[in-house]
């Protein structure tokens, strides 16, 4: 085969790539739904059924006394958006293409590329979402106050880039443990159900039980998004330093390990499975 050479620039080289992710993105967006609209919605759906599960159970068990002085459904809100950015954005990154997708047979296209659109597509999609149903509560219900927006919405990126270095750990091991794979994802999602403590805050639980949460990164960043949501809470058990230093090591290992499975994949290995 012939190949063309051309010899660029940084900035050319820099401007193509940042247009393969463009582009990548798009097309990460649209393998849910092809109509971006009803793919917006069915996430937005997906959101608000979560939001009514948890206020119902929270009512339902007594769990309301104990929350957050201020908007209750706020309060769960600030639990449930930042629950679903995470495990979406894993979810995505985890089924990104890897080393032996056809997408890779594209000379542009790498396993970089494919990690960064599966998880911008994922944060652009939560983030709209986030938008949509917080502008329709404050329309329809109350208006929204949130004590320090910015830190709240670098929470959420906090809990968007937890979720891209889990699914990177991941996407790194499928070549090599596809089934464990699949189920260590699931298990990822259930447990986090439970452990990421939307139900509840840090500062309210015994010591015993706040060591059954406090080794999971996604435990501090809801916690600490509601010390910035709301100005009477004040976190003092969770630090959101722990999560962003887990997330590093997370996200290096699983480029490290990604790097490494590239050198000997092969497209035989699901036939031969």
């Amino acid at each position: 085969m012939f190949e063309v050479k051309v010899n660029r620039t940084r900035l050319e080289a820099a401007a193509s790539m940042v247009s393969v992710i463009y582009h990548a993105t798009v097309y990460d967006l649209r393998k849910s739904h092809p109509n971006a609209i009803v793919g917006l919605l069915i996430n937005i759906l997906q959101s608000l059924l979560m939001v009514a599960i948890f206020f119902v159970m929270i009512s339902v068990f007594g769990l309301r006394t104990s929350a957050i002085r201020g908007d209750f459904l706020l309060y769960i809100m600030s639990g449930i958006f930042i629950f679903m950015t995470n495990i979406k954005t894993m979810k995505s990154v985890a089924t990104a293409a890897g080393a032996t997708s056809t997408m890779m047979l594209h000379g542009p296209m790498n396993t970089l590329v494919s990690i960064t659109a599966a998880a911008l597509g994922a944060l652009y999609l939560q983030t709209l979402s986030i938008v949509v149903v917080l502008t329709i509560y404050s329309l329809a219900f109350k208006p929204v106050e949130i004590y320090d927006p910015g830190g709240a919405f670098m929470m959420l990126l906090l809990g968007w880039f937890n979720g891209v270095s889990v699914g990177i750990v991941f996407m790194a091991l499928k070549p090599w443990f596809p089934r464990f794979t699949q189920v260590a994802t699931t298990l990822y999602m259930r447990v986090n159900m439970f452990a990421s403590g939307k139900m509840f805050v840090a500062n309210t639980l015994p010591f015993f039980m706040l060591a059954l949460f406090s080794w999971n990164p996604l435990f501090h960043i809801i916690d600490q998004a509601r010390g910035y949501a709301f100005i009477n809470y004040v976190p003092h058990y969770t630090s959101w330093q722990y999560a962003l230093i887990v997330s590093i090591v997370l996200a290096f290992l699983g480029l490290l390990g990604d790097s490494y499975g590239r050198r000997y994949v092969s497209a035989s290995w699901e036939a031969r499975r």
